[in-house]
Order: structure tokens, then C-alpha cells, then sequence
């Protein structure tokens, strides 16, 4: 498969290819689809071929469900500035798609979900450049975690510092028993700069994530599970793609229901009160009610 991000949509009926050129890279999409304006940040293009690559056919995984693909196998999918550029693409475009109702995080490389920053791509910038591109990242995870959609993450391999961090913006992380998981910066002599300090705290428990932290150990899907980092592990089959098949399954549970926001609880409960007030006239709340009374399930249609 061609490398680089690229998106799929379950659009239901007949796929229609529509192919885009931007940052040295292709996308191709599973319908047609009219982008939205694009702010590229010129300080981040990448001028050497290690950023670079190309995003090949994908398929649909069903009606309402989106997936992000990740596929830069000679980097182990390490977050470089075309790759992290392709990503906030995909996420902008998708935010205002009303179809999709689940995103689903996936690599296309074996074995690997995402290996973290480029390191050998850091190397070469000044200290000026290196602050710039963590707040690049950082501002990447919270784009993921402001989705309007739950987001899950599927973890087949490898994930570790920026790739933990970016599952860890995910609402939802499904991991084989096999891969691997850590915030591995200290051990580089850096730290957790795109949101793994306050992520993984609310996950582990504030004792657990600094541990983890400060040793920077690598923990398996059975652990993260035992320890609440993800929400299912599961054992990797033949094709290695385990944790995505779940994710999948879980995605299509999550389809039919109501979306929920969890924030603090002051501000969850004045965003609570907002959103029921928006609900109340919804096409969806007034089937709920009459499937309810009718004793049959809902049909909801996302209105």
C-alpha cells in the first residue's frame, strides 16, 4: 500500500475515488468530498523524502464509521512533519463530515501503531524549531480529542511516547495482549510533550502514570488492561490486526447510541444541561421515546 495518512468513510453504496495532491503526499477517499479550506504552516514542510510518502486505495469499514490510516513503514509511523501535516488534514476534513459518527485510529504497518516522534528528524532542527514542532504535536492530540465523535484507538503493535500520547487522546483504546505501550521519553533524556503528563493520569491513577513516566518502562495490552490504559486487550491473530477487528466491533455498538463529553465536573455539568437542551427537539429523542413505548428498538438516523 502507498504510504502516508490517508481516510476512509463507510458511506454505504458505490465508492467513488476522489484523489487530492498536498504536501508531497496523496489521499484518496472512499467518496467524494469537498475540502475544507487548508491553513498550512510553511515552517513545517519537510524538504528531505523521510516525511514523505503516499496514501493508497482504502475501503470502507461501514456506514457512519471513518479510519484514520497511518502507513510510513520505513519510519514506523513516527510523527514527522509531513506525516503530523496529513493528519491534521484528515482530522479538519473530517470534523465536518455529518456521516461519520465513529473514527477509528489504525496503522497499515505490521507490528506497529505508531513509534513516536521522528527523532533522527529532530536531530536536525534548532532548539527554536524543536519547541515550535512539540506545540505542533501537542495541538495534534488535542484535535484528536476534540473530535465531535468518539474516537478509538486500535493498537496492534507497537505505541509508544507520541504514539501512546496520541491513543491516549482517543476516547477509546482497544490493545492485542501483545503490543507494547510507554511513554519512553525519559529515557531519552526528554519528557511527555503532547499531553502525556495529564492524559495518562486520568487513565492509570496519578500514582501508576508516574511511575510509568519516570521509568519510561514499556508495558504489554494484558497490563494496559489490568491497569484501566485501555478499554480491551485482546490475543493477536495470524493477520495482526486483532485489536482493530475489536475496535470494529466496538465501533459498530457505539453507532446507534448517543455521544457523551466528559470534562470536569462543573463544566460537565453546564455542558450537560446545553447539550440535553439541544437534544430535546431531535428527531432522534422522539424514536427513542416512541421505541421505547412501542417495545421495539430505535432507529435513529443522527438527527
Amino acid at each position: 500500500m502507498p504510504r502516508g495518512v490517508a481516510v476512509a468513510r463507510g458511506a454505504g453504496g458505490r465508492q467513488r475515488p476522489w484523489v487530492r495532491k498536498e504536501a508531497a503526499a496523496f489521499t484518496k477517499w472512499s467518496q467524494p468530498w469537498k475540502p475544507a479550506p487548508e491553513r498550512p504552516d510553511p515552517s513545517l514542510q519537510s524538504t528531505g523524502a523521510g516525511g514523505r510518502g503516499r496514501c493508497g486505495r482504502v475501503l470502507p469499514p461501514g456506514p457512519g464509521i471513518a479510519e484514520i490510516l497511518m502507513n510510513r513503514p520505513h519510519a514506523r509511523n513516527s510523527l514527522g512533519k509531513v506525516f503530523v501535516n496529513e493528519l491534521f488534514s484528515a482530522l479538519e476534513q473530517l470534523r465536518f463530515d455529518e456521516k461519520v459518527r465513529v473514527v477509528v485510529f489504525k496503522s497499515e504497518v505490521k507490528g506497529v501503531f505508531c513509534a513516536g516522534a521522528d527523532l533522527k528528524e529532530r536531530a536536525k532542527m534548532d532548539d527554536a524549531e524543536v519547541g515550535h514542532f512539540v506545540k505542533r504535536l501537542r495541538n495534534l492530540m488535542d484535535e484528536i480529542a476534540a473530535l465531535p465523535v468518539p474516537t478509538i484507538a486500535a493498537i496492534d503493535g507497537y505505541a509508544l511516547g507520541g504514539g501512546l500520547e496520541m491513543a491516549l487522546a482517543c476516547d477509546l483504546r482497544v490493545a492485542a495482549s501483545s503490543a507494547k505501550m510507554g511513554l519512553i521519553e525519559t529515557t531519552r533524556g526528554l519528557l511527555p510533550g503532547a499531553g502525556g503528563t495529564q492524559r495518562l493520569p486520568r487513565c492509570v491513577g496519578v500514582g501508576l502514570a508516574k511511575e510509568l513516566i519516570f521509568t519510561g518502562r514499556q508495558i504489554d495490552g494484558q497490563e494496559a488492561f489490568s491497569m484501566g490504559l485501555v478499554n480491551h486487550a485482546v490475543p493477536q491473530n495470524e493477520e495482526g490486526d486483532a485489536a482493530y477487528q475489536r475496535a470494529l466491533t466496538l465501533a459498530k455498538e457505539i453507532l446507534p447510541q448517543v455521544s457523551m463529553l466528559f470534562v470536569d465536573i462543573a463544566s460537565g455539568m453546564a455542558i450537560e444541561g446545553m447539550c440535553y437542551a439541544q437534544n430535546i427537539p431531535t428527531r432522534d429523542r422522539q424514536e427513542g421515546m416512541a421505541a421505547f413505548k412501542e417495545k421495539r428498538p430505535p432507529r435513529f438516523i443522527g438527527k
